[in-house]
């Protein structure tokens, strides 16, 4: 068999595979799916299928991006200014200010403007982000026992 015939070989074996799984999907999609644990016998499902994933992957979700991870712990330690925060984080005026109107429509920060000379906007968490002061504590902890570079 040439080189060309067993590359046309191949293409037809791999299209009536795919053609073959999508048959096999119809049929699931038809009739009632194994993962909602549906029995048309029982009249009623034993199983549902979760709505969400896992609140984990929710909380990440909502907390896990280096930066509002990194804001987040700077704000555990008090009230703070934009350039506070800015020069403690290291981070550019558009990153932080992004990061802070996130936590801010998730409800982990609280934002007030004082608008006295000089014109100041305070950021502080709110109790949802206090809340994570634990979780935190116990991040710390691991890195310290399992993270070699936090070991010295």
């Amino acid at each position: 068999m040439s080189s060309q015939e067993l590359g046309e070989t191949e293409t037809a074996e791999t299209a009536a595979g795919e053609a073959d799984a999508a048959a096999s999907e119809a049929e699931t999609d038809a009739g009632d799916s194994p993962a909602t644990g549906a029995d048309p016998a029982a009249g009623t499902d034993a199983v549902t299928a979760p709505e969400t994933p896992c609140p984990v992957v929710d909380s990440i979700e909502q907390i896990g991006s280096k930066w509002r991870l990194v804001v987040l712990h700077e704000l555990l330690s008090g009230e703070a200014r934009f350039n506070e925060l800015k020069r403690e984080i290291d981070a550019n005026a558009r990153t932080l200010s992004r990061v802070l109107d996130d936590l801010q429509e998730t409800g982990f920060v609280d934002r007030r403007l004082e608008e006295d000379a000089p014109v100041a906007t305070y950021y502080s968490l709110t109790d949802k982000g206090e809340s994570l002061a634990p979780v935190f504590e116990e991040i710390d902890d691991w890195a310290h026992e399992w993270l070699t570079e936090c070991q010295g």
